[in-house]
């Protein structure tokens, strides 16, 4: 049973191709942004190179992976993905969100891969594999996934999240005495950015931009169309798929479900006059099943 290449090499690269922007001067400090829900923002990145580290990561996923090419999983990612992508630019979810639309060329791949976990890069590069198909169950459920990994990117996330990082003390002195040593040592800066784990692209992110997520997420849902409520029932699903509070890798390090449902049916009275109860149903179809190695 053949598995996915995956490497130290890329996890590296995203690093370098990382700090090569702030030597060049990139890094945006000093300055904040509208984040979302009124709240202020300091990002580590500005939109071209949002794009640029986005693009480039997505290119070496592509070719390091098993990607599914054609399918019909294949066509149910993307008829999701760009029905969230277009409740993104709509001007009730700007207004609920109070984010700005930006600048995000959306791109949906699956990959065959056994772990439960889905991400959105910088940009608008959307990742979902195959191991997380069980877990969502439906499309709507898969709606629900997608949709709060696209609700890191529109809240840039991964910018504040580099930002954060470089504030408190990851600058080019230490880049410039740690690279190039031990690959212990290369590992502790990959740590520091939050891609150290076996498939990690992304930076950690806090348990407020989780909570963002989650909302922005669920506005998404219900504006594309789909039934608000099943974003809820994913998370019981995990909970039951989990022992005490071991999450999902898909959410390893994300609030208890406890927290993360209660707060979703808090916020269900602000997004349902956004659902367009005629679609609701559509969403409850189950998914086609999928191998995750071949």
């Amino acid at each position: 049973m053949a598995k996915p290449k995956h490497s130290f090499a890329l996890r590296f690269w995203i690093t370098v191709f990382a700090f090569a922007l702030a030597s060049a001067g990139g890094f945006v400090f000093g300055g904040c942004h509208d984040g979302p829900f009124g709240r202020f923002q300091a990002r580590a990145l500005d939109a071209e190179q949002e794009s640029q580290l986005g693009s480039a990561v997505y290119r070496e996923i592509i070719y390091n992976h098993d990607v599914v090419r054609d399918g019909p999983i294949v066509d149910i990612v993307n008829k999701v993905g760009k029905r969230l992508a277009e409740a993104a630019s709509k001007k009730e979810v700007r207004q609920l969100t109070r984010l700005k639309t930006g600048r995000f060329d959306w791109e949906f791949r699956v990959l065959r891969m056994y772990q439960a976990n889905a991400f959105c890069l910088p940009g608008g590069k959307v990742i979902v594999f195959t191991g997380i198909l069980p877990v969502a169950e439906t499309e709507a459920g898969l709606a629900a996934v997608i949709g709060h990994e696209i609700g890191h990117a529109l809240a840039h996330h991964g910018s504040e999240r580099l930002a954060q990082n470089m504030a408190v003390g990851l600058g080019e002195a230490i880049i410039a005495e740690k690279l190039g040593r031990t690959e212990e040592e290369k590992e502790e800066i990959m740590a520091k950015l939050g891609a150290s784990t076996d498939e990690g692209i992304l930076l950690p992110f806090s348990r407020e931009h989780e909570s963002e997520a989650d909302h922005i997420g669920l506005i998404l849902l219900a504006a594309a169309g789909y039934d608000p409520h099943e974003a809820i029932h994913l998370w019981q699903r995990m909970e039951k798929m989990g022992i005490g509070d071991k999450m999902p890798e898909f959410k390893s390090t994300h609030p208890s479900h406890q927290h993360r449902t209660r707060d979703l049916e808090n916020w269900l009275p602000e997004v349902m006059p956004l659902c367009d109860e005629s679609q609701k149903q559509a969403g409850r179809t189950p998914l086609p099943e999928v191998k995750s190695y071949k």
